[in-house]
């Protein structure tokens, strides 16, 4: 099964990435009314900023926005060997 992000539904049961049983997004409108810009910032900088990079990249596959993945999964950067 994919690593979706699992919202605690019994503290925010409006959680725009709660899904069903089946793992279909619940509010997937939401989601899909929102311009490229709009998703960026949430993801980076809003609610999904604690995500990790998985969680986001499977999300954003979703609702068929893979072309962003780039812009909001955070590149991991391995130092060079001494």
């Amino acid at each position: 099964m994919i690593d979706y992000y699992q919202p605690d539904m019994g503290s925010s049961p409006d959680n725009p990435f709660a899904r069903d049983a089946e793992g279909n997004l619940v509010r997937r409108s939401f989601w899909l009314d929102m311009g490229d810009r709009s998703l960026i910032l949430s993801m980076t900088q809003g609610i999904g900023a604690n995500l990790t990079n998985e969680q986001k990249r499977a999300h954003l596959e979703d609702i068929g926005r893979i072309s962003l993945v780039e812009q909001i999964c955070v590149q991991e950067i391995i130092p060079p060997d001494s």
